[in-house]
């Protein structure tokens, strides 16, 4: 009698082809967090080595979907169109390539690396979206600068925010909005960072 149940079921399943079918398969996009910077500079001699820690992501942006702030204050997230890996994640890795390019340091490093550093960089993501109220894309970090060594001392500690100009309704337009917030937080976090440096570092590149 069992035997006979479980044969009868594939028979039962396929009256219900029908229902099954009519749920049409809606593939995940994937947005890597590329930031392209306009140039690259080399670092002068003796330039110091920066250490970039792991960039915590704020409450609500550990998520990978895109996330977009509504006019009622709500954050919503897309459901099939998300970064490829989480933002503070991403946004590190993003804001380590930009550093290491930017002719302030000799190197730039990723956490866990033994090298000694002569600054460390560390900080949170809070806010990566694009917002129905303005219209505009934001990218914010709070961010704290260590001077390394065994006696650590502070060298910067700031929270800086950007913005740019959502200028489409779809997926791939609120990613490049996103990404050129970040290109614009990125570069004030360069001179901040310049800035703050020790006299030894590079002077801005001429435009």
């Amino acid at each position: 009698m069992r035997r006979r149940t479980w044969l009868a079921l594939p028979f039962a399943l396929s009256g219900c082809g029908g229902l099954l079918s009519e749920r049409a398969y809606v593939p995940t996009r994937e947005w890597p967090l590329l930031v392209a910077r306009p140039s690259v500079s080399p670092p002068p001699p003796g330039a110091p080595v920066l250490a970039v820690r792991s960039l915590r992501a704020a409450p609500g942006l550990e998520v990978r979907g895109l996330p977009t702030l509504e006019r009622d204050g709500s954050l919503t997230r897309a459901a099939y169109e998300e970064w490829l890996v989480p933002p503070g994640e991403g946004v590190e890795d993003a804001l380590r390539r930009w550093l290491a390019a930017s002719g302030l340091y000799s190197a730039v490093l990723a956490p866990g690396s033994r090298v000694i550093a002569d600054q460390i960089l560390e900080g949170e993501l809070t806010a990566l979206w694009i917002d129905e109220r303005d219209g505009l894309a934001h990218a914010g970090i709070g961010l704290v600068v260590l001077a390394g060594g065994e006696q650590q001392r502070l060298v910067l500690q700031q929270t800086l925010a950007a913005t740019a100009p959502a200028s489409g309704t779809d997926a791939a337009d609120a990613v490049a909005a996103l990404r050129q917030a970040l290109a614009r937080l990125f570069a004030d976090i360069e001179a901040a960072l310049r800035r703050a440096g020790p006299k030894g570092l590079a002077a801005p590149p001429r435009t």
